[in-house]
């Protein structure tokens, strides 16, 4: 197969679809690999590296598009990329189409076989391949907190661990997934006073019995939430629903009770976000405020730290990308049923069941 990966074009992603060392598998397997010139520069990743395990360079994008049976990317592709498409392609990359009808009709209309890394689904109800990218976007977001609750950054000018004899902040954690569970890692290693919520009582029970009394775990609900809020330096988002918009849990009412100036991240703003008052932001203009409350919600957190990212995503995408390259899109996906979950559109269709709800929910 002819496989290809482009530079990624939105705002501040520094990432790449693909290694040096996952290009060196792939042309091993017997595949054509092509790169476009640059693409691994933003994860310290040079041209020569991917040139040495006998990939090919390209100097731009059209010529990558054309050329490719299979596009391996990170984010979902802008509408300059779209346009170059063709119809039977195959997209692997993420791809987040529920809270985006208008890249969703397009790639309809183009016919791509788009495959989402975030819907890949194990038997046990995980997402091998959203996995890694949770844990760290759940880890920085504590990082951007904590930055931004600083006064100089438009926060309320609190330490999140305090110092002896000052409290420390108070952090709030929505979702105790995998976002979450890394989140609360950095919030309780960092000393913050820390609340975490899900609907699942035995994963609260079992973070309980790991932090004990250093953390106190919440089960859902619109009230308890509102109070947690309310008493919140740093809130974090991180729930998710495989595929499907995010639930709005809380409400700009809610934001109002909070001191002027906390911080609230949403992680989940991929998906369409958790607080009613998220708006996907961008890594050149992150943040912005609403009800008194400073919002950080960009929309590819990972791409921050991009080489560690880079390096983590290739680890979980090539086992996936090996089974499209050498069995073909039909028979990959009839022989593993975690990767056919992975499948959003084909031939014009929606074949991902939430996608398709949230589609049918704009028209």
């Amino acid at each position: 197969m002819i496989i290809g990966c482009p530079k990624e074009i939105k705002d501040n992603e520094y990432r790449v679809g693909l290694t040096p060392a996952g290009a060196a598998v792939l042309v091993q397997d017997g595949h054509d690999v092509f790169i476009q010139k640059g693409a691994g520069l933003g994860s310290g990743l040079t041209d020569e590296q991917y040139i040495q395990v006998g990939a090919k360079i390209l100097d731009s994008a059209a010529q990558v598009f054309e050329k490719a049976e299979m596009v391996i990317k990170v984010k979902e592709p802008q509408a300059v990329e779209v346009k170059m498409m063709r119809e039977g392609q195959i997209l692997f990359t993420y791809l987040h189409l529920a809270p985006a009808p208008e890249l969703t009709k397009m790639l309809l209309d183009a016919k791509i076989s788009g495959i989402a890394y975030e819907t890949i689904e194990l038997n046990d109800g995980s997402l091998p391949l959203l996995r890694p990218m949770s844990e760290v976007a759940g880890r920085v977001s504590v990082q951007i907190g904590a930055h931004y609750l600083q006064k100089d950054r438009g926060g309320s000018g609190v330490l999140l661990g305090g110092v002896p004899g000052v409290k420390p902040a108070k952090v709030t954690i929505l979702g105790a997934g995998v976002v979450g569970i890394n989140a609360l890692k950095m919030a309780v290693g960092l000393g913050a006073q820390v609340s975490i919520f899900d609907i699942n009582p035995v994963r609260l029970a079992y973070l309980d019995d790991i932090y004990g009394g250093r953390i106190s775990t919440l089960v859902s609900s619109a009230e308890a939430i509102a109070e947690e809020v309310a008493h919140s330096d740093l809130l974090i988002g991180g729930v998710l629903i495989t595929g499907a918009k995010a639930p709005r849990l809380v409400t700009r009412q809610m934001l109002t009770r909070m001191r002027p100036n906390s911080v609230a991240v949403d992680v989940a703003i991929d998906q369409g976000g958790c607080f009613e008052s998220s708006k996907a932001t961008t890594h050149s203009h992150p943040t912005y405020f609403d009800s008194g409350v400073l919002h950080y919600c960009v929309s590819n957190i990972p791409g921050a730290v991009s080489r560690t990212s880079t390096f983590a995503l290739t680890n979980v995408t090539l086992p996936y990308a090996r089974k499209l390259a050498g069995m073909g899109l039909r028979k990959a996906l009839k022989e593993d049923l975690a990767l056919a979950k992975g499948l959003n559109v084909h031939a014009g269709e929606i074949t991902q069941k939430a996608v398709a709800e949230a589609f049918e929910s704009y028209r």
